[in-house]
Parts: C-alpha cells; sequence; structure tokens
C-alpha cells in the first residue's frame, strides 16, 4: 500500500486535540499517510487575512488533492467570510456527502435502525452568498440554482447509492413555491432518475419532508437537497440519530476532497481533554475509503464501534443507564487503539469496498449549452421609495413610461399592490416596478431599459436593481408576484 500525502489543519478550539487523536488512530491502524500541515482559521483571520487561509495553503491542497480539517472558529463582525464555504465552492468540492446512523442500544436514539445518507449540493443555492442592502428596511439575497450544479450533486446521490448498495434516492425541494430554481433541481433529478431503473425515487417538499425524516427516517435511504436545505437537515439527522458530535462527512470534488466533522470548534471545550473526537475520526474513515486505504477504514470503524458498544464514552453521549466508562479525548482515542483488530458484537459490523463513489464519478456529465430561443419583454425596476400609497406610485410612474411599453404591475415583498392591490397589504420602501411591452409577449430592446431608468431617475426616483425579464422558447422565465 503506497504512502499517500494529504493536508492536515489542526483548526481551532477542540480542532487540535480531536485531530491528535484521530491521527494517533490512524496511525496505530496501520494507515500509510504522509501529512502536510497547513494554518487555516481564526490566528490566520485574526492576522488580516478575512479568507482564514493563507495563500501558499492552496499549494498543499492542490497537491495532496486530500484534505483532513478539523474545526475552525470564523471570528464574529469585521466581513470574515466562512473557510468552510470558502474551500468547498474554490476547489469544486460539489458534493457533501453526511451518513447518519444510530447506534442503538448503546447510544441514545429515538430511532434504532437509523441509515441513511444525506448528499448535499455545496457551492450554490442562497450559499451563494451574495447579498444587498437595498433600502432602509429590506436586504436581499439571491438564491442561484444552476443545471450544471443540479445535475452534478444528483448524478452523484445516484451514484453513491449504485455502488453502496442503497435501494432508494429522495428529492427535497420547495418547488411549489420557488417554481424556477427548486423547480429545476426537481426537474433534473427527475430526468436523472430515469436513468437508474434499478434504483426507487421519490420527491418530497421539503417542509413535509423533513417532518417525515424528522419522525422516520427508515422512510429513507439516501436523500439529496439544494444548499441550504441539506445543510440544516443533515444537522437534524445525525442529531435525531444519536448526536452530531458522532458524525463526519465528505466534501467530494473532481479533483480535491476534504473530510471533516460537521460540528463547530466548541471553544468552551477546548484544553480540558473532554471532546468527543468520533465526528472527525468517521470522517478520516471516509477519507482512507476516497484513497483506497480500505483495509485500515474497516479497522478503525469496526474497532470504534466496538469502544462505543463496550460503553466507553466521553461527556457529551454518557448515559449512566447505558455507559460503561467516562473518558476523555485521549482516553477514548486509546480505547480505540487497544479494540483494532476487533469487531463488534451487536452493531453491525462494516465492509468497504475497494472502489470509490468519486473514481465512478469522475467524469461529470452535465448537458451542453443549449440552443434555447431567449428573448426580452420587460424588465423589473426596484424602488427605494416611502413617499406615499402604492396608488400614488403607479400614477407617478404611469406618466413616465415610453411609447411602446407599459408599467404592468408593482409589487412590494412579493405580493401585488398596484393595480387593484389591497389596503390591508403591509409596504416596506422597496418596491419592484415591472415594466412590460404593450404589445403582450413581443419582445424590447436594451435601449428601451435605458429609457426607462433615465426617465425614472429623471423624475427623482432612487432605483437599487433591476432584472431583465425573458422568455426562453416562449416560456416565461420570471416569476408572477401573489396576486399577479
Amino acid at each position: 500500500m503506497p504512502t499517500i500525502p494529504i493536508t492536515v489543519a489542526y483548526g481551532d478550539g477542540i480542532g487540535p486535540e480531536i485531530m491528535e487523536a484521530t491521527l494517533h488512530i490512524l496511525k496505530e491502524a496501520g494507515a500509510k499517510l504522509a501529512i502536510e500541515k497547513i494554518d487555516i482559521g481564526e490566528k490566520v483571520y485574526l492576522s488580516g487575512n478575512t479568507s482564514g487561509i493563507d495563500p501558499s495553503a492552496w499549494d498543499s491542497l492542490r497537491s495532496t488533492k486530500v484534505f483532513l480539517k478539523a474545526p475552525i472558529t470564523t471570528p464574529q463582525g469585521g466581513g470574515y467570510k466562512s473557510l468552510n464555504v470558502t474551500v468547498r465552492k474554490t476547489l469544486g468540492l460539489y458534493a457533501n456527502v453526511r451518513p447518519c446512523v444510530s447506534y442503538h442500544p448503546f447510544i441514545e436514539t429515538k430511532h434504532p435502525g437509523m441509515d441513511l445518507v444525506i448528499v448535499r449540493e455545496n457551492e450554490e443555492d442562497l450559499y451563494a452568498g451574495i447579498e444587498y442592502r437595498q433600502s432602509d428596511q429590506v436586504m436581499a439575497c439571491l438564491k442561484l440554482i444552476s443545471r450544471p450544479g443540479s445535475e452534478k450533486i444528483v448524478r452523484y446521490a445516484f451514484e453513491y447509492a449504485r455502488t453502496h448498495d442503497r435501494k432508494k434516492v429522495t428529492c427535497f425541494t420547495k418547488d411549489n413555491i420557488m417554481k424556477l430554481t427548486d423547480g429545476l433541481f426537481h426537474k433534473v433529478f427527475n430526468e436523472i432518475a430515469a436513468e437508474y431503473p434499478g434504483i426507487e425515487n421519490e420527491h418530497w417538499i421539503v417542509d413535509i419532508g423533513a417532518a417525515k425524516m424528522a419522525d422516520t427516517p427508515n422512510a429513507f435511504d439516501v436523500i439529496v437537497m439544494p444548499n441550504l436545505y441539506g445543510d440544516i437537515l443533515s444537522d437534524v439527522a445525525a442529531q435525531i440519530a444519536g448526536s452530531v458530535g458522532l458524525a463526519g462527512s465528505a466534501n467530494i470534488g473532481e479533483n480535491i476532497s476534504m473530510f471533516e466533522a460537521i460540528h463547530g470548534s466548541a471553544p468552551r471545550r477546548a484544553g480540558q481533554n473532554l471532546a468527543n473526537p468520533s465526528g472527525l475520526l468517521l470522517g478520516a474513515i471516509l477519507m482512507l475509503v476516497h484513497i483506497g486505504q480500505t483495509a485500515s477504514a474497516e479497522r478503525v470503524h469496526n474497532a470504534w464501534l466496538r469502544t462505543i458498544e463496550d460503553g466507553v464514552h466521553t461527556y457529551d453521549i454518557f448515559k449512566e443507564s447505558i455507559s460503561k466508562q467516562k473518558v476523555g479525548t485521549k482516553e477514548f482515542a486509546q480505547a480505540v487503539v487497544e479494540r483494532l483488530g476487533k469487531r463488534p458484537n451487536t452493531l453491525k459490523a462494516v465492509a468497504y469496498k475497494q472502489e470509490d463513489v468519486e473514481e465512478v464519478c469522475s467524469e461529470t456529465i452535465v448537458k451542453e449549452r443549449s440552443d434555447t430561443k431567449k428573448e426580452l419583454v420587460g424588465v423589473d425596476v426596484f424602488l427605494d421609495w416611502l413617499k406615499g400609497s402604492p396608488d400614488n406610485l403607479g400614477d407617478a410612474l404611469s406618466k413616465l413610461v415610453p411609447d411602446g411599453l407599459q408599467l404592468a404591475m408593482i409589487s412590494n415583498r412579493g405580493v401585488k399592490v398596484w393595480p387593484g392591490g389591497a389596503a390591508e397589504t403591509f409596504c416596506s420602501d422597496q418596491w419592484r416596478c415591472r415594466f412590460m411591452s404593450k404589445n403582450k409577449g413581443a419582445p424590447i430592446s436594451h435601449k428601451d431599459i435605458i429609457d426607462v431608468l433615465g426617465r425614472v431617475e429623471g423624475a427623482g426616483f432612487d432605483f437599487i436593481k433591476t432584472e431583465n425579464l425573458c422568455n426562453f422558447d416562449g416560456e416565461r422565465g420570471y416569476s408572477l408576484d401573489q396576486g399577479e
């Protein structure tokens, strides 16, 4: 077995302690690793680097292509960006994989037998982090869902299910409300599901799906979701399985992958030899499988299961009626080492295949850009305005419309307020004013939009954003407002 170089970051808070414990176990299990250490996190942030990672660290990540990362602390305020998101997006780590397993009866859970995997899209959605303050009262965030991003993550979920003998893939979205963004994700899911007739597929609206998952997780096998839903519900799933502290995750890209615990740096517990290293250790096991060291992964995982089964528990999962020995971080790691080569008696032992799903998905299949006919048919102009009623605004703007266009609608916070709005609708100081061709569906030009903006500005209105309205092959490429 060749020695594999990996990049390691010890992180902040409890990070250094659980990383030391994890690496100790891996070494004793015979993992062949050449470790390159990098500094990331709070110390780097506070040195003046708002990204939390030194530029030289990227060289190590691109060289080893494997990153084992302990939790970090992002300082509050100051414009610091999430390093986790930065690494995932910069390196194209598009698939976040989080196994959520219960360990009944040795760790308390309401769901014995729970064993599901959440595959979360990792690069786009609201985590694009594109936000604006548009007025005194209104903030905005762009939700970005792309066809290539959706195709990559959905195909990964089905390939994961196929490779790991999973029987069903479920998609969670909210496309009854977000018909374009979540609607695209759902559409792509249906398209790709048809290519895997041997794997059952289904779709749930995310709110009732989340309720079903929390109540009856055994109804699911693999769940694939856009970024935000996946982030929230993978934590929920880990907690109802037993503890967020027991969950590891893989962040898979086409060239580089990162492995970590899903929990944070817990600075209040730092330096006390209390922290449970299990989340990071299980993330490291995923790493060993990923790099082909399946024998070591199997030895570590089964030894960890035996340790849990023997009741050797850290404070966070210790229960007087279940546990037999409360131990610290170092002692827990040593207990796992002492059980290397042993298998659990009650819990299901693990056996890893040599092939890895990342290799199966190494060539991402994404459709080329189509020759769809795109037509510009209108523009939404957003105003910062707080000087009267919707009728006052509608009357004023109607007088400014160039020939060939019309003011079709004004909305506030997604509700139509002109013409014919309801007196009860509460309005903020941000208004969406929709200008369309008088000849319904007829194209307009960019010059028409410039003309509109010039007239709006000349009348003293403060426009803060525009969105072009387009049809694609004659189909509307923009949403209607409530009541429109």
